[in-house]
C-alpha cells in the first residue's frame, strides 16, 4: 500500500510490486456525459514506437499467446531448465512491436525479482530482453534451514520495528529471492494490521530461507453533477436504480465510490442520492457528505481519460475494468492511499475531519500506483520505490494539467490543494524538490537510504527539467525556478512529450529493480523509439539526467 506521503514530521505515500498500493504520504442507466474533455488533452500520438490503445479482449488474447509459447520463448532467450515463465502483461506498438512482460518461476517456486520484458518485432523476431536482474537463477540449495513459522515471526517482529501495529502474519510461502544479488532460496511473508498513522498495513518482509537473515521488505500498500471542494462543479455519470441516483460511472469500467463513513475496513455503502447533485462544494466535517465522493469520482474519470486519451491506456489495468474508491476512511486520517489487493483507492478526511484528500492530482496519483503496480511493478523499497513515487507524481500532474480546470489549474506542485502542512504549503515541489525540507534535488550514492516519498525528488525534478527546462519562469500563475546540478542550462520538450517518453519507460523498459541508471537508460530507450537516437528529445533526455547528477 502507498500512502500520499511519509510521516516522519509528516505521514506516507507508498507503493509495492505485485500486490501494490500507494499511498499519498509515508510512515492506497447513464446520466450525464463524462468529465469534461480539456482542450489541451494531448492527442494521439502518430508515433511507429507508441503504445497502441488494446480492447481488453485483444490484450487477453496477446496475454494468452505469450503464455502458450512461453516455453519456446524461456528456451529462445536461454533461461535454464527449471526455469518457467508466466505473461503478465503485452503491450502492443502502433508498428506491430510487442513488448511483453514475464515474471518467472524456478523448480516451481515465484522468482522475486526475476522478472523481465521480451521485445519482439512484427515479424515474431526477438529483439532483445530486458530483465530485472542477470544473475543466473541457482539457488545454493532448495531446502530451507529454517521453519515458515520462524520466518513469519521474524517479519512480525519487522513490522513492530516499523511502528506497525496490530500485526499478524498471514503465512509465509517459499520463494527465489533475485532482487539483490545471488539468487536464494527465501520465505515471503505478508504482515497486516495497521500503521502508526492508521493506514492499513501490507508489509511483505523477504527472509533468508537458510540463516533467517531480513533479505528485504517493501510495503503494498501503495476517485451526476458534483459539487466539488476543490475542482467547482463538474459533470459526473451516476446510474439510476428506481428513484435513486448512484455514483457508478458506466462509462469508466463501473467505477463507483462508496462510503465508509469513519471505518477501517470493508467496503462501505454506496454513495447514492435521490437527486442528481452529488455535494455541496464546502467542506463538512459529517461522515455522511457527498462532496468528497464528488471529488473522489471526478478525479478517478479523468484519470481514466488521461491514460485513454493520452496513452490508448484502458483503464488501470488497460483491461477495460473501474477500480472503486472508497471516502471518509478512518477518524482524521491525514493521507490516502491505493491498494492493488483491493483495487480501490481510499481517502481520508484529513485533520479535524474537514480536509479530505481528494484533490485532482491527488488522485491521479494514487490511480498512477495501480498502474505502476500492472507493469513495471517498481519494488517500493530504495531507488525503485523512488522511481515509483515519482511515477504517481509525474502521472497525478499529468492529469491535473489534462483536466484544464479552471478551478485547480495544472502545476508542477504536489498536493497544493490539501494543506497537509496546515501553512498553504504543497506537499512536495518538482522544480526544485528539496524546497520541502526532505526531498533530494539530485542524485548521490545515499539517495536510495531515504524515504521513497523523498528519494522520489530526483526523478520529479528530472521530469520538471525535461518538460519545462531549467531556470525561472511562471506557469499558469506559478513561478518557478528549477537548478541544475553543474549549472548547466537544460531546453524542455514540452510536458506532453514527456509524458510519452516516461509512460513508454515504465510499460517497456522498466523491471521491479529499475534504479537511477536504469532509468536513465530506460527514458533513453523510450526516447529513441519514439523520437530516435539523434533527434532533439534524446538529447533533451540524457542532458536531464545529467542535470540531476544521473549519469
Amino acid at each position: 500500500m502507498s500512502p500520499l506521503y511519509a510521516r516522519h514530521k509528516r505521514t506516507t505515500l507508498a507503493i509495492a510490486t505485485a500486490v501494490a498500493a500507494g499511498a499519498l504520504l509515508s510512515t492506497g442507466l447513464t446520466t450525464s456525459a463524462s468529465a469534461q474533455t480539456p482542450t489541451g488533452a494531448a492527442a494521439a500520438k502518430p508515433l511507429a514506437a507508441a503504445p497502441t490503445a488494446l480492447t481488453a479482449a485483444a490484450r487477453t488474447s496477446l496475454i494468452q499467446q505469450a503464455q502458450s509459447g512461453a516455453a519456446d520463448t524461456a528456451r529462445q532467450i536461454g533461461l535454464g531448465a527449471q526455469e518457467k515463465l508466466v505473461a503478465k502483461d503485452v503491450v502492443k506498438d502502433a508498428d506491430g512491436t510487442l513488448h511483453t512482460r514475464y515474471e518467472r518461476t524456478y523448480a516451481g517456486l515465484p522468482v522475486l525479482g526475476g522478472d523481465l520484458i521480451v521485445h519482439t518485432a512484427k515479424s515474431g523476431k526477438t529483439q532483445g530482453v530486458t530483465k530485472a536482474t542477470n544473475a543466473a537463477l541457482k539457488p545454493a540449495s532448495l531446502k530451507p534451514q529454517i521453519t515458515a513459522a520462524k520466518a513469519e515471526q521474524q517479519a512480525v517482529s519487522a513490522a513492530k520495528a516499523l511502528g506497525s501495529a496490530k500485526t499478524a502474519a498471514d503465512g509465509a510461502r517459499q520463494v527465489v529471492w533475485a532482487g539483490s544479488g545471488k539468487p536464494v532460496l527465501a520465505y515471503e511473508t505478508v504482515v497486516g494490521g495497521f500503521q502508526d498513522d492508521g493506514t492499513p498495513n501490507q508489509l511483505h518482509v523477504i527472509t533468508d530461507a537458510a540463516t533467517g537473515k531480513k533479505l528485504f521488505e517493501y510495503q503494498g500498500i501503495e476517485n451526476a453533477t458534483g459539487k466539488t471542494l476543490y475542482s467547482g462543479t463538474v459533470t459526473l455519470n451516476s446510474v439510476l436504480s428506481g428513484s435513486t441516483y448512484q455514483l457508478t460511472d458506466s462509462a469508466r469500467g463501473n467505477h463507483k465510490t462508496y462510503n465508509l463513513a469513519r471505518k477501517t475496513s470493508g467496503t462501505g455503502t454506496l454513495v447514492a442520492n435521490s437527486t442528481n447533485v452529488f455535494g455541496t462544494g464546502t467542506a463538512s466535517t459529517s461522515s455522511s457528505d457527498q462532496t468528497a465522493a464528488a471529488d473522489a469520482a471526478y478525479g478517478a474519470g479523468v484519470t481514466w481519460d488521461f491514460y485513454k486519451s493520452t496513452f490508448g491506456r484502458n483503464g488501470i489495468k488497460n483491461n477495460g475494468v473501474g477500480a472503486y474508491s472508497r471516502v471518509h476512511y478512518g477518524n482524521a486520517y491525514v493521507n490516502a492511499f491505493w491498494d492493488d489487493s483491493c483495487f480501490c483507492m481510499t481517502y481520508g478526511d484529513g485533520s479535524g475531519n474537514a480536509d479530505p484528500l481528494t484533490s485532482l492530482d491527488v488522485a491521479g496519483h494514487e490511480m498512477s500506483h495501480g498502474v505502476t503496480s500492472n507493469t513495471a511493478g517498481l519494488n517500493y523499497s530504495g531507488e525503485s520505490g523512488g522511481l515509483n513515487e515519482a511515477t504517481s507524481d509525474i502521472f497525478g500532474t499529468g492529469v491535473e494539467f489534462f483536466a484544464n480546470n479552471a478551478s485547480d489549474p495544472g502545476d508542477y506542485l504536489i498536493g497544493e490543494k490539501i494543506d497537509i502542512n496546515g501553512d498553504g504549503t504543497p506537499l512536495r515541489y518538482m522544480d526544485k524538490p528539496s524546497k520541502d525540507g526532505g526531498s533530494a534535488d539530485y542524485w548521490s550514492s545515499t539517495v536510495g537510504n531515504k524515504d521513497v516519498h523523498y528519494s522520489s525528488g530526483v526523478a520529479n525534478h528530472f521530469f520538471y527539467l525535461l518538460s519545462e527546462g531549467s531556470g525561472s519562469k511562471t506557469i499558469n500563475g506559478v513561478t518557478y525556478n528549477s537548478p541544475t546540478y553543474t549549472g548547466s542550462t537544460v531546453t524542455g520538450i514540452g510536458r506532453d512529450k514527456a509524458l510519452q517518453i516516461w509512460y513508454k519507460a515504465l510499460t517497456s523498459y522498466m523491471t521491479s529493480t529499475t534504479n537511477y541508471k536504469a532509468a536513465r537508460t530506460a527514458t533513453l530507450n523510450a526516447a529513441s523509439a519514439l523520437y530516435g537516437s539523434t533527434s532533439t528529445e534524446y538529447k533533451a533526455v540524457a542532458a536531464a539526467w545529467t542535470a540531476v547528477n544521473v549519469n
